[in-house]
This record gives C-alpha cells, sequence and structure tokens, in this order.
C-alpha cells in the first residue's frame, strides 16, 4: 500500500514539474487562432459547466419571463450587446465574435442547455477566458429581460427578430447607443434578404 502511495505522489510530482516546463518553455500556444489541446479544452469546459451551476442554484427567477414587454427590452440589450458575437436570426456575427476563441456559440442553440438561472449568472458575471463580458453595471430587471428574449430565440425566424427589433424601437428604447445598434441590425436583415429576393416595381427601398 505505500509503495502504490508513493507511486502516485511521484507521478503528480512528474505531472505538475513537466507542466510547469511546458507552460515556462511557451510551448503552449496562447494565440486565439490556435485551438486548446483536447485535455485543456475538456477541463476549461467542465470547470465553467460546473461552476456556473454551483454559482447559479441559488438564484430566484422572478415570475413574467414571458412577459412580451420584458421580451422587447430583452431584444434591446440583446442586439445592442451581443449580436455583434454570438450572431443573430439574419445578423450574422461581426469581426470581433469572428476573431474570438473559443468561438462565440450560436445562442439559438447553446441557451435551451441552461436554466433562466444559470443564463442570469453569465449575463450577470461573464465567464473568464472566453471573451464573454460581465454585465454587472447593468440592472438586474434588464438581464432578466434578456434571458426573457434568450428563452425565445430558439427557433426565432429572421422575420420574427425583425419584428421584434422593430416593435422595440417602435416602444422607445431606453438606450440610444441601442437605437442606433438596432436599425444598423434591421437594415442589415432587409440587405440581406433583398440581396436573396427578386425586386419588382412595388419593391420598398
Amino acid at each position: 500500500m505505500r509503495f502504490v502511495i508513493v507511486s502516485l505522489l511521484i507521478l503528480v510530482v512528474v505531472v505538475v514539474v513537466a507542466a510547469i516546463a511546458l507552460i515556462y518553455a511557451g510551448v503552449y500556444d496562447v494565440a486565439a487562432t490556435t485551438p486548446h489541446w483536447h485535455a485543456v479544452r475538456a477541463i476549461l469546459e467542465t470547470a465553467r459547466l460546473r461552476s456556473i451551476k454551483a454559482h447559479a442554484v441559488a438564484i430566484i427567477v422572478p415570475p413574467g419571463l414571458d412577459d412580451p414587454a420584458k421580451v422587447l427590452i430583452g431584444v434591446e440589450h440583446y442586439a445592442a450587446h451581443c449580436a455583434v458575437c454570438h450572431g443573430a436570426p439574419g445578423v450574422p456575427k461581426g469581426d470581433i465574435g469572428r476573431g474570438l476563441y473559443p468561438p462565440p456559440p450560436d445562442l439559438a442553440k447553446t441557451a435551451p442547455l441552461y436554466s433562466p438561472g444559470e443564463l442570469f449568472w453569465i449575463l450577470k458575471h461573464g465567464i473568464k477566458m472566453t471573451g464573454m463580458p460581465a454585465w454587472s453595471d447593468h440592472s438586474d430587471e434588464e438581464l432578466w429581460a434578456t434571458v426573457a428574449f434568450l428563452k425565445k430565440l430558439p427557433g426565432m425566424s429572421e422575420q420574427d427578430y425583425a419584428r421584434l427589433v422593430m416593435a422595440s424601437m417602435a416602444h422607445g428604447a431606453h438606450h440610444h447607443a441601442g437605437t442606433r445598434t438596432h436599425r444598423r441590425a434591421f437594415l442589415l436583415m432587409r440587405a440581406r434578404r433583398n440581396s436573396r429576393e427578386p425586386r419588382n416595381a412595388l419593391s420598398i427601398p
């Protein structure tokens, strides 16, 4: 038994020394253009998922996340701050999003994997080493509204998103920068759609 314990301790020391040697030798490539080693990626993903679950477990979800008014506030925040990296229906990722590693996920696919409380925690605190910022300077009401929008995002069509953006603009966005972003996103969607559809004499420019 003692031999086994000593052997395990020696193995741990060897692994630690090897890891330190790799780090100090600069062998591990930290460039965003180079993917993580499989082992590193597995460790980071496990740490991320377990940390989110552990820290979000006590969060109480407020009632009324299905309230259309909340969704309108949420789409404003999303268009102004999130779409540039994550994209949106009919809106591709921006240059910043395309240059990040790990790449920002398609939230229409990944948002359903998290509970509302977990999504709120991610929005409020961000995630280290991913490019996901903390929006802790925004009100909890706005962050919960963004969660409300994210729960509606899976399956949302380009037309549905455009209608929400326009409805939010008409409702009166409370962040002027967000309003400008809404309009740019909407015009981009229209440009993309118009490039795919034949124009006729009754087309609206």
